[in-house]
Parts: C-alpha cells; sequence; structure tokens
C-alpha cells in the first residue's frame, strides 16, 4: 500500500510543478486590488485571470498527471482516458444534471454536488483511467472491431468504468459531505477545542476535496457562525473577541510552519538532489507564505509520506485551539497568507492580528524540528530523497545495444511471465516480479549494469544509469 501511495504522489509531482506560479500571480493581483479582485484593475484582473485558471482547475490537472503517471509506461493515452472519466463523472454529478435526473428544481439539489469537481475526484478518475489503461492496452478484439483493439479501446473501458463509479458517488457523496457538515454542528459549541477539531479535520479531508463541507459550516452562514462575513463586517452578528476564531489559527500554519517543513524536506534531501528539491519547495513555499495556497505545498508530501500529513494536520488543529484561546483575532477573503493578514489589521473585528507573528515564528520552528526528526527517523522518500544514490548518475552500459541489455536483464528476471510491472526512474529500472525466486542476480549483471537492489520479495531495482530510459523502452517492448 505504501508503494502504491508513494507511486502516486510521484505522479502529482508534474501537476503540482505547474502552481507555485499560478498562486504567485494570483496572490499579486490580489494584492493589487484586495477589494475588487480586478474589478477596480486590469493588471490586477490579469492576473488573477492567469494565475486562477490553473488554481481553479487543479482537479483537472491531477486527472492527466495521475493517469499518465500510473500508467505502466507513462503513456498518453492513459490522460486522455481520464479526462474521459473525468468528463462523465462531473457532468452527470453537476447540479444541474441532477436535479434533472431526479425531476426537482436546481436550487432543491443537495449542496453535496456542488462540490464535486474536487482534487478527489480528479485523482479518482485519474486512478481509474491508469487502471482501465493497464489491464486493456493490449486487448485484441475481433477483426471486425479490430480499429478499436490496444490502446483505442482504453477510453471506452474507462467510461464504461466511469459510469459505474459515478452512479456510486450519486448515492454515497451527499451521504459523506452532509455527515460532514452534521459533524461541524455538533463541534462548533466546544470553543477552543472545536476550532482545534475543526482545523484538523480541514487539513485531513483536503485530499479528498471534503474540506468544503466543513468549511461552510464555519466560514458561511449554514449554521450560523458565517466567521468570514461577520469578520468583515459583511453580516451582522460579529462578537470582538470570538468572530475570527475559525480563521485565526490557520496564519501560523500557512505563513510559517508549512515553509519551515519545507525548508526541513530541503535540508533532508540528499545532495545530489537539494538544487532540485530547492526549485521544487522554494516556489510553493513562498505560494503558502504569501498568499496561503498550500495545496502545492501540501500535496507534494501528502502521498509520499502520509504520516507527515498526519503529524501537519494535528499540528494545525493544535495551532487552531491555541489561537482560539488566546486574544488574537486575523480573518481572510482569500486565504491565510500574508497579504490577508496585513489587510485584517483594519478589519471591523480584528483583534491583535500582530500577535500571530510570533505564534507563527514559534509554530514553524515546531513544523522544522518535527518534519526533520520524523524523515530522518524513519527515512521517508520526501522530494529530494529518492532511492537513487549521487553516482548513479555516472553509470556506463557496458554494452550500447539497449535491445540486447534488455534482452539480458529480462532472461535474468526469469521471462516476460514472470515480470508483473515496469517503471524507471532517473538511473534505475524499477521492477515487480511474480516469483522471486527466478531471479538470477548474476544473469542480469552481466548485462552490464551497475548493481542490482532487492528491497523486497517481489520488487527489484537494476541500476543502469542515465540511459535507463532507453533500456526500459526497449525492456517495456520485449514484456509485450
Amino acid at each position: 500500500m505504501m508503494r502504491y501511495l508513494q507511486r502516486l504522489g510521484k505522479s502529482l509531482m508534474l501537476p503540482v510543478a505547474c502552481l507555485p506560479v499560478a498562486a504567485i500571480l494570483q496572490g499579486i493581483g490580489y494584492w493589487i486590488d484586495p477589494v475588487g479582485w480586478g474589478a477596480n484593475s486590469v493588471i490586477a484582473a490579469f492576473l488573477l485571470k492567469a494565475g486562477g485558471c490553473l488554481i481553479d482547475q487543479m482537479a483537472i490537472l491531477f486527472v492527466i498527471g495521475v493517469a499518465v503517471g500510473m500508467s505502466d509506461d507513462n503513456d498518453g493515452t492513459a490522460g486522455l482516458a481520464g479526462l474521459v472519466s473525468w468528463l462523465i463523472t462531473t457532468t452527470v454529478l453537476s447540479t444541474a444534471s441532477v436535479a434533472m435526473l431526479l425531476g426537482i428544481e436546481e436550487a432543491a439539489v443537495d449542496p453535496a454536488f456542488s462540490k464535486i469537481q474536487t482534487q478527489f475526484i480528479g485523482i479518482l478518475c485519474g486512478l481509474i483511467a491508469a487502471a482501465c489503461y493497464n489491464k486493456f492496452k493490449n486487448t485484441k478484439l475481433p477483426d471486425a472491431f479490430s480499429f478499436f483493439s490496444g490502446k483505442r479501446c482504453v477510453a471506452i473501458v474507462t467510461a464504461g468504468a466511469s459510469i459505474v463509479s459515478t452512479l456510486i458517488l450519486f448515492f454515497i457523496w451527499p451521504v459523506i459531505y452532509n455527515a460532514l457538515v452534521s459533524f461541524g454542528e455538533m463541534i462548533m459549541n466546544l470553543g477552543a477545542v472545536g476550532a482545534g477539531i475543526y482545523g484538523f479535520f480541514n487539513r485531513l479531508l483536503i485530499p479528498f476535496g471534503l474540506h468544503h463541507a466543513l468549511n461552510s459550516v464555519f466560514w458561511f452562514d449554514v449554521a450560523g457562525i458565517n466567521d468570514i462575513g461577520k469578520f468583515w463586517g459583511n453580516a451582522a452578528g460579529g462578537v470582538l473577541g470570538q468572530t475570527g476564531m475559525y480563521m485565526s489559527g490557520f496564519f501560523p500554519v500557512m505563513m510559517f510552519g508549512l515553509p519551515a517543513a519545507a525548508l526541513a524536506m530541503y535540508h533532508t534531501a540528499k545532495k545530489s538532489k537539494k538544487k532540485v528539491a530547492a526549485g521544487l519547495l522554494i516556489s510553493v513555499a513562498i505560494a503558502s507564505f504569501f498568499n496561503g495556497v498550500t495545496e502545492p505545498l501540501e500535496f507534494s508530501f501528502m502521498f509520499l509520506a502520509p504520516v507527515l500529513y498526519v503529524l501537519h494536520a494535528l499540528l494545525t488543529g493544535v495551532s487552531m485551539a491555541v489561537v482560539a484561546l488566546l486574544p488574537a483575532r486575523a480573518g481572510f477573503n482569500f486565504s491565510a497568507g500574508l497579504i490577508d493578514l496585513v489587510l485584517s489589521f483594519k478589519a471591523p473585528f480584528a483583534l491583535n492580528p500582530w500577535m500571530l507573528i510570533p505564534i507563527g515564528l514559534v509554530v514553524g520552528v515546531i513544523y522544522y524540528i518535527v518534519f526533520r526528526i520524523v524523515i530522518v527517523a524513519m527515512d521517508l522518500k520526501t522530494p529530494g530523497r529518492e532511492d537513487d544514490d549521487v553516482d548513479e548518475s555516472k553509470v556506463q552500459l557496458a554494452n550500447n545495444d539497449f535491445t540486447d541489455v534488455a534482452k539480458i536483464i529480462l532472461e535474468g528476471l526469469g521471462g516476460p511471465s514472470n515480470v508483473a510491472s515496469v517503471d524507471n526512474c532517473i538511473t534505475r529500472l524499477r521492477l515487480e516480479v511474480k516469483d522471486y525466486t527466478k531471479v538470477n542476480e548474476s544473469k542480469i549483471k552481466s548485462a552490464g549494469v551497475a548493481g542490482v537492489i532487492r528491497p523486497s520479495k517481489t520488487a527489484v531495482q537494476v541500476v543502469v544509469g542515465t540511459k535507463v530510459q532507453f533500456v526500459a523502452d526497449e525492456f517495456k517492448k520485449l514484456c509485450k
């Protein structure tokens, strides 16, 4: 299971890499026009639209990234199939479609269906597409249907599988969503403890896209709290010292905690990969600090190291509870970054918002220590800590006939029938075998590779060097 999650995390790296610059553009636009969000400035509108188009469509980026990344040979066909799955799922489960299916007015449709275009649904559609691609990419049909043989049938099969998953979601999505809304209403009377519980589940539910259910209870007027509306004076009923308690605790985490976690991941990265890790981590940390867009940073480790994400959720809950107990209140229109913190100083129900800065510095230190200790102690594969060693990039094959090299490796693995899956990273062939007793390491090494690593009974890693992609391509052909 852990290996599957790490592969999923690796698949998300490509779409995640698209997000930091979008978040920064959006943050600059919001800074230029924090009230009108582009209505008062053409430049702000341009930047907000340019950045927002990617942030708003993050789920679609995840669909394609997961579908391609989780496919056996990273083929674009899987990405197309993922898009097919996404379109079917989100169209059938849109509020307009559900209203038509149930024969009711759109206004009467369960609010859960207005939150169907989430990252979780994107990842789910990507996984469905990848599974269908891996299973049916080599399917041979009768002559009359031969046009749809092989990869051309993948989208069709994916559509069928997506109809089934959509039917299941039609019944369970509202149940889960409304259960979370009820849970939020239950804890809203617990004061600071309730704020902490909310903060914990807010982060924990982000991978599933269900945090919107809880947010609606605390931030909007679902249960009378309406923290955002009251804090900015857009709704009546605000209470100084109380209003804002469901937003304030996010500032220390988003401005200081997560950037500190990024620093810990950078410091624990391998020396040979620090530059690569820095390229990702610096940009996502900036997005989190300035405008509170945390998903690019969170998705960079939530599947690669799930234990870190649970700790992050716990620390967020603690921050929310502690800040709720203190006389410090700040709020946001966009998210809990520096921009909104500065704007909070003039809000009607702001209370000592400056206190969130020293609190944030403490939270940052805690995040750094916890992340650094856990990453090293558990050898977690966060960005820059992949298994490839420094000298592997200098490996040179003894034989540049890649087909011949692939044949020898395949023979050493017990032949095509013994190979369960094929993948590769920068320098290694990463393989899963069915029967580990058939693996002949001496035979594999005779191909001139640098080494053979056996992480588990069924896992085999062959250190090929920087030409691994050519060997992998030939290897996959031989396995068909």
